[in-house]
Formats: C-alpha cells, structure tokens, sequence
C-alpha cells in the first residue's frame, strides 16, 4: 500500500563537573505525583475556549512501521508553553519493532516527525536546534516536515511551507489545549513516521508524545529530545507560570524522561541527571548545540568575511578601530550588576573600548536595571547597543567584535542548557571570555579556543578581557582555535550523524 504524500496527509564530551540538583529535590511538597486529567489541564490553561474533551475521542488512524525508499522527516510545533513529566522505567520497549533496527544493518531512509511546543519564534528551539537538525537529515536523503503550534504567532496557525527541502507545518490553533494537541496527534499519525522526535518534554509536545507512548509505541519509535531543565530549579523558576502549571511541567518533564525509546540531551548535564534517574545508557544520546547563525559564512582558518550587510546607523562604529568588546545575550544567564561591574573595570583599563551589545534582554526588568548601572559607571559612552539582530546579518556584526564575553551564574538552568549563541560567537572565530559552567567549557577550551574564569570572578574576567584586547596576536590564536574547535566538534552534519544513534537502537 503506497505510503501517502504529504500533501493527501494534508501538508500544501565528559560528564559536567558541577552538582547536579535532582528535581525531587527541589520539588515543593503537594506536587503532582500522577498523571493530570484533561480537566486539570483545562485549568492549567484557563484561558481556552474549548468546550469538550476532542483529545479523549479514541478515533486514531491506523499506523505501520513499514519503511519505504521515499521518507520525509516531520516536525510537529505547538502553540503552548513547554511541559514535564516524572513516570517509571520503560518495561515493554521491544527492539524488534523499531523501524530502525540495527538488525537491518545500513541506516534506512525514515520518515521522522518532529513536534515542537511551540512555533521557530520568539522561542528559538526549533529554529536554532531542530530545524538545523532536520535541515541534515534531508540531506541525507530524508525528507523532513516540522508540525509546530504557533500560540506566539497566531495569525500564522494552519499553515506550510518548505525551508531548504524541509516541509514545516503549522497547525491549527482552534479548541484550546484539548484541540491543538488532537490536531497535533492526528496530523503526526496520518503523516505515517516511522521516528516521531519530540522537542521538549512539556506543553503540547509533552501531551503528544504521552498519547504516542500510551497507544502506538510498538508501532512508531518514540524519541524526546531535551535542551533544557524545564521544572524545578530550572525555567519553572524564572516564566510567569501559575502554580498549577508549573507542577504540570514539572511532572510531565520526569514522566518523559523515562518513557521514550531514546533520549537526545543537548548538553553534559542533562545526560547525567537522565543516567541518574535509571534510563539505560544506551538510550541517552548527547546531541549537543551547533551554531544557530545562517550558513552564509565559511568556517575557515581566516577572520569572517561575508557580503557587504546594510546594518544600522551605527555602523561606522562597528567598523571603527576602537577596541570592541561582545555582548551576545538576552540577559536572563546572569545579574546584571555582575555585568556593568566588568564592563565599568574594562572601560577603566582601556579607555578606548566600544562596548557591543547584540540580542534582546528577555526580562524588560533586567534591561531597565542594566542601563542604570551603566550611567552610574560612566559606561553609557561606550555602548552600541543593537537589539535583537536579523538572523541573516549576524555573522558580520559578531565578526567586527574583537572579543566575546559569555557569563553564566552557577544554577541548575545554566548548567542543564547548550548555548547556541556562545556557539554562534567561536563560529566566527571570536574568541570568548567566559565563566566555566556547564556546557560553556565544551565549547571555549581554556587556552585554546578563549578564556575561561570560574563564575562570579570578576577581577579575573576584566584582567583576562583586558589582556586579550590589548594583544592581537593572541586574539588571532584563540580565533584560529575557535574555528577549528567548531568545525571539528560541533558542525550540525557531524550533530544530525549522531541521531541515527537515537533512531536505530
């Protein structure tokens, strides 16, 4: 029986060093310790208008695990916020029902359906992590389709469109959480994967996924992928979520960890908390981040050098010889008295500097907070501060920098993230001052790739910045490294090699 189109399926390196905290332990008493109903979940998002339980109609289509020469890869997103989930170790996972099992010796083409919690922005998951995933996956000979909610963007609901052989596919928005998920779940099904790939364990794609595992786990093969500690300790911490939500993600983040067929985690710390919580090691693949930036550089052994970009007023500052120092963030990693206590301590070193700042601070309250310490510091004079930067004209504004900073306090949400943007920064061989948590000494290699301070020295970060901005030579020997450290380790071909790891076991 011929496989459907996606048109008639209706688509026109070592172990972190910091303590891990367990989420148990952080967990506030009266939490959730069972599955929540779909009436809970109407609570957790009181907002909706739907007015019956679509999800709970037992009208699934059928599925097969049959493999065909013709594959395409999806990628489900929806419209929600992330979710978690806690549960026991998988005990009916069958080997031989993998539709890619190593039995059959060279890897299949498949046809793989990522889900996402969400649209590709504002959040940057699916943009910056999946889509350059599915992006070398399609080059491999498979074909990608990427299903996400659009609750950011909603004008954007039901739509699809291809990006470089990649199809993307936003659903419907219509009948609330109940709604949403059951459009995800029938879309994904008819679409007929043999790998569905969830991304984030919580909001919409955390329900799919927990609907996919309770009916059709002997028939598809169930991976989760983390980026991510989404519960306690980790973004339940910092988002405005209510109280019930907040256990909900929670829950559902514990629950998926332990049941999917295979995990993918983008950073050290995520794979040690899932070892330690039980699943098999052979089930957890680390996948860490590559660079989030377009593929209009070349990594080479020289400086970036890309078309001339119509950048902003500023310009002539940006190709100024004054000493320039990187900011890229959006501000939440860190306090920022932190910062403008190095920033004031370099500008009294080097008089000269500019002070470059890339991205928009995600908490209005941090922005606010930062520009005042500045004009108390007398730093204000040194600022360009260019906001949120199309994602085209990146390369060459990170390239006029002559060194990076990257700060990370030591928390559980540092240490459990992969940072694309410090990634994005050692692409363009930019050589990065940072504070050594978590995932950030996989990518600055002290010595060689930049400089690395343990968090919350900073006398020790504004020496280290001063001497690289005072010393050419060794900026250019740390960029060389820079460049040869990504395009060894962390290049999204080499990535996308390792998730037919997670697809075949």
């Amino acid at each position: 029986m011929a496989r459907p189109s996606a048109a008639s399926a209706g688509i026109t390196h070592s172990a972190a060093s910091e303590p891990i905290v367990a989420d148990s332990a952080r967990q506030p008493a009266g939490s959730l310790a069972r599955a929540p109903s779909f009436s809970m979940l109407r609570r957790v998002t009181a907002r909706s208008s739907c007015s019956r339980t679509a999800v709970c109609r037992r009208n699934r289509p059928a599925n097969t695990a049959h493999i065909t020469r013709n594959c395409q890869l999806a990628i489900y997103c929806f419209p929600l916020k992330s979710i978690t989930h806690h549960g026991l170790p998988i005990t009916d996972y069958v080997t031989e029902l993998s539709p890619i099992s190593p039995d059959r010796g060279t890897y299949p083409i498949v046809r793989v359906a990522m889900i996402g919690p969400f649209g590709l922005h504002p959040k940057q998951t699916m943009r910056s992590r999946a889509l350059p995933l599915a992006k070398e996956l399609t080059r491999r000979g498979h074909q990608v389709c990427l299903f996400m909610p659009p609750w950011h963007t909603p004008a954007e609901a039901d739509k699809t469109w291809q990006e470089d052989g990649v199809t993307l596919r936003y659903v419907s928005l219509r009948g609330g959480v109940p709604g949403i998920t059951w459009q995800l779940i029938r879309e994904v099904l008819a679409w007929k994967p043999d790998v569905v790939h969830g991304f984030k364990p919580k909001a919409y794609s955390g329900l799919t996924l927990w609907w996919l595992w309770q009916f059709h786990r002997h028939r598809v093969r169930i991976v989760l992928d983390t980026d991510d500690w989404e519960g306690w300790g980790g973004w339940n911490e910092r988002e405005p979520y209510t109280a019930v939500q907040k256990h909900f993600f929670a829950w559902q983040e514990r629950w998926g960890l332990t049941h999917c067929h295979a995990l993918t985690v983008a950073s050290r710390a995520l794979q040690t908390i899932a070892l330690s919580r039980g699943i098999p090691v052979e089930r957890v693949v680390y996948v860490p981040n590559g660079p989030g930036i377009s593929e209009q550089y070349a990594v080479s052994g020289e400086q970036f050098s890309g078309n001339s970009l119509p950048l902003t007023a500023d310009r002539s500052l940006l190709t100024s010889h004054r000493p320039t120092l990187l900011l890229y963030s959006r501000f939440f990693e860190f306090e920022v008295s932190r910062l403008a206590a190095i920033f004031q301590g370099v500008h009294t070193a080097v008089p000269q500097l500019q002070i470059l700042l890339v991205g928009q601070s995600l908490f209005d309250a941090d922005a606010a907070q930062f520009q005042q310490l500045l004009a108390v510091g007398g730093v204000l004079e040194a600022i360009t501060d260019l906001g949120w930067v199309e994602p085209e004209k990146l390369p060459e504004i990170l390239a006029q920098a002559d060194v990076g900073i990257y700060l990370m306090e030591d928390t559980l949400l540092n240490r459990t993230k992969c940072p694309v943007k410090l990634a994005d920064m050692l692409a363009v061989g930019l050589p990065v001052v940072a504070e050594a948590v978590g995932q950030v000494s996989e990518y600055v290699v002290h010595g060689r790739t930049g400089l690395l301070r343990p968090s919350g020295d900073v006398e020790g970060l504004v020496a280290d910045l001063v001497h690289l901005l005072q010393n050419p030579a060794e900026r250019q020997r740390l960029s060389e490294g820079a460049l040869a450290h990504i395009q060894t380790h962390f290049t999204w071909e080499k990535l996308a090699a390792l998730l037919m790891t997670a697809y075949s076991h």
